[in-house]
């Protein structure tokens, strides 16, 4: 029988907290720039928006924990990996295989009654319901069947949306009832390096994800041909740095940009390089291709905190 302490260690794993940092990092980016631009911000709103964030991250997670177990399986074989094959869990047998599906579920509940709070309770707008509901529709069906974005080729995009634009602007729109125009700028180097993100963390799954059925860019391309799409993403996302500054957005942030600009250059180089085929370096280079994007998004936000 596994004690209190054992149990929790185990949900927490399930949850994957490190990685809800993509998701808050760019809503309270959202909630800073209502306030840099329009004067707008309420303590309580903030924090029930970034609750609710959390909780549709957690419907996604688990719901993947359930829905990926056959793909997970596989992915154990090949060897330990920190950014891909789910927590393992399941697998390992601490947890019931039905168990990530009903906390999956409790998130979806938990995160359309936090919407359900911020619209009728804070009066942040009609479409406060609406844009959690997008968020579940993309992140719960990442994995979850019937839909299965995961296996209809469309995952990608929706991770894009779901950590680009759409977190800064629900931060903007519940502080303001509006989406201010930067938010686009800002959405597109943030949802380039997002994708990028989940695209090198395919390489380690590709043979699982291969063999399952899936459908992603790694296993429709090949790996060769994936690693010169990871390399033009990666530039577009360097462009949509350098395109994102002015009217609004501060131009200090292209400065601050810099740092995640080039450690995401070296990392291409060494994708371009074939450093992906050692199973460890892919581990350290997954783990660097996640600060890009989390100091992209940084780097912004100090941007507007400064001035």
């Amino acid at each position: 029988m596994p004690s209190f302490a054992q149990k929790v260690s185990t949900w927490l794993a399930l949850a994957r907290l490190p990685f809800h940092a993509v998701g808050v990092l760019p809503f309270i980016l959202g909630n800073v720039l209502a306030w840099r631009l329009r004067g707008a911000f309420r303590w309580g709103v903030c924090a029930w928006g970034t609750a609710g964030v959390v909780l549709v991250m957690l419907a996604t997670y688990l719901a993947g924990e359930y829905w990926d177990y056959e793909e997970d399986v596989l992915a154990a074989a090949l060897g330990p990996s920190r950014f891909s094959g789910g927590s393992r869990m399941v697998q390992q047998g601490r947890v019931p295989r039905r168990a990530p599906l009903w906390g999956s579920l409790a998130g979806v509940l938990l995160a359309l009654a936090v919407a359900a709070v911020l619209q009728w309770g804070y009066r942040t707008g009609p479409w406060t319901v609406p844009l959690a509901l997008i968020g579940l529709l993309g992140g719960f069906f990442y994995s979850a069947r019937p839909v299965r974005w995961v296996r209809l080729g469309l995952g990608e995009l929706w991770i894009a949306f779901n950590y680009g634009w759409l977190p800064v602007a629900v931060g903007c729109y519940l502080q303001t009832g509006t989406v201010a125009p930067p938010v686009h700028r800002l959405a597109l180097p943030i949802g380039l390096s997002i994708v990028n993100v989940i695209l090198l963390n395919e390489f380690p799954d590709y043979p699982a994800d291969r063999a399952a059925g899936k459908a992603n860019l790694a296993v429709r391309l090949g790996l060769p041909r994936a690693s010169l799409v990871y390399a033009a993403i990666a530039a577009g996302a360097w462009l949509g740095v350098a395109l994102s500054t002015g009217q609004g957005v501060p131009r200090t942030a292209l400065w601050l940009c810099l740092p995640s600009v080039a450690l995401s250059l070296a990392l291409v180089v060494q994708v371009l390089r074939g450093r992906w085929r050692d199973r460890a370096a892919l581990d350290r280079l997954c783990g660097a291709n996640l600060l890009v994007n989390l100091g992209t998004t940084a780097a912004y936000l100090l941007a507007f905190l400064m001035g």
